[in-house]
């Protein structure tokens, strides 16, 4: 286990709820440092830990990175017992983070107007699929939901496909990395007036939120952007080109000094001056033509020897990296982007590495997602004061 040196330390957070977009929250927290206290059904826990591939024993090889840097507590927050053992905990907590459908909490007397009152520096990060209110607010909404209603959905894919998906639950991923931005906002204004407050984190808000100017741009042209496979109109040369090896390169030229080295390193100088590509415009314009060319270039060479010569020449390329990939890169070697820890039924595992580094107080990968229940007695006994008559009580009545 990594010695704890993280900036966020000094932390207690309370992670409730479950699958992929409050626990990545939570993930992101405990990555740099914070002591995050996990409570999970203590029947069937998270079902992370069973998403994914399965491996030998029932395991996922997903609930290692989600979980990881938890601690795991069996609680059942539907009864009275457990609903009291979570207020117990959340009085001395800095953070809680919750993605149960709106009401939820207040149903089982955990709405914010209610912990704060014991508790009125708490942070309470609240994630769902439509936000706390409007007319949506209780629809199930699921990472693909707010996908489609950000305005992702509909601009991924071929034009003439039906829409795809990014291969990851990206909003999911996204609504959790906005929450995480909302709970260091609300930390921060913490230290000035001493009063914690609710973040709203919508999924598909937190999509609306990456997608550029598609809304303005319809707003002040009519023009309502479509599917483009993988190229933005009107920005080329910017596309993955075929290898006379089957393989495929990315190459990123629209630039005009880039372009220009690309065209030298095609043995094309003709192309630079060439009136259909003379400038970004024209080269936007012509768009399908110039990626022909190009297409017909790379195809008669090999991916490491157009990696090689693009490289040399100073444009941006690059192969369609998989794990494989990643696992034998120099650069993610030389960086630590993937490291390995030990996990008690896989062995030695690999996984990405924290991210951003920062250069006093990096986070780091502690340990992986714990066995459900694996800290129940440690932390209730510490944080909530519970005797071991009274653990064994709770659980025999399956409490915990």
């Amino acid at each position: 286990m990594t010695e704890n040196a993280g900036p966020l330390a000094d932390l207690l957070v309370i992670e409730m709820g479950s699958l992929i977009a409050g626990p990545f929250a939570g993930q992101i927290l405990g990555d740099f440092g914070a002591e995050v206290i996990k409570l999970e059904d203590p029947k069937v826990g998270d079902p992370m830990r069973q998403w994914g591939r399965s491996l030998p024993k029932g395991h996922s090889p997903w609930w290692p990175v989600i979980g990881r840097n938890k601690k795991s507590v069996g609680l059942d927050l539907r009864t009275t017992d457990g609903q009291q053992i979570a207020r117990d905990l959340i009085k001395g907590a800095d953070v809680v983070i919750e993605n149960f459908r709106p009401g939820a909490m207040e149903k089982w007397g955990l709405g914010y107007e209610a912990l704060s009152a014991d508790n009125p520096k708490l942070v309470m990060a609240r994630v769902s699929g439509f936000g706390q209110t409007g007319p949506y607010s209780q629809r199930a909404g699921y990472g693909l939901i707010g996908e489609a209603m950000g305005g992702l959905r509909h601009v991924t894919g071929e034009p003439d496909r039906p829409p795809a998906r990014a291969g990851i639950s990206i909003g999911d991923s996204l609504a959790a990395m906005h929450a995480v931005m909302g709970i260091t906002m609300a930390l921060h204004e913490r230290e000035r007036t001493g009063r914690g407050q609710v973040i709203d984190a919508a999924l598909y808000e937190s999509v609306l939120a990456v997608m550029e100017n598609l809304v303005t741009e319809y707003d002040l042209t009519g023009y309502v952007r479509e599917r483009s496979g993988s190229v933005l109109p009107g920005i080329a040369p910017s596309n993955a080109y075929p290898c006379a090896n089957g393989e495929m390169i990315l190459i990123g030229g629209n630039g005009d000094t880039v372009y220009a080295r690309l065209t030298e390193a095609m043995g094309r100088p003709d192309l630079k001056g060439d009136p259909k590509f003379v400038d970004h415009a024209s080269r936007g314009a012509n768009q399908h033509e110039l990626d022909a060319i190009i297409a017909e270039w790379t195809g008669r060479h090999s991916l490491d020897a157009l990696l090689a010569l693009l490289e040399a020449r100073g444009v941006p390329s690059s192969r369609v990296f998989r794990a494989p990939d990643m696992l034998e890169d120099p650069q993610y070697q030389a960086r630590e982007s993937i490291v390995t820890t030990d996990h008690p039924v896989f062995g030695q595992v690999k996984m990405q590495n924290v991210f951003p580094k920062l250069s006093r107080t990096p986070g780091a990968v502690r340990w992986p997602g714990p066995a459900l229940g694996q800290h129940t007695d440690e932390v209730l006994g510490a944080r909530a004061g519970l005797s071991p008559e009274r653990l064994a009580g709770l659980r025999r009545a399956g409490v915990i």
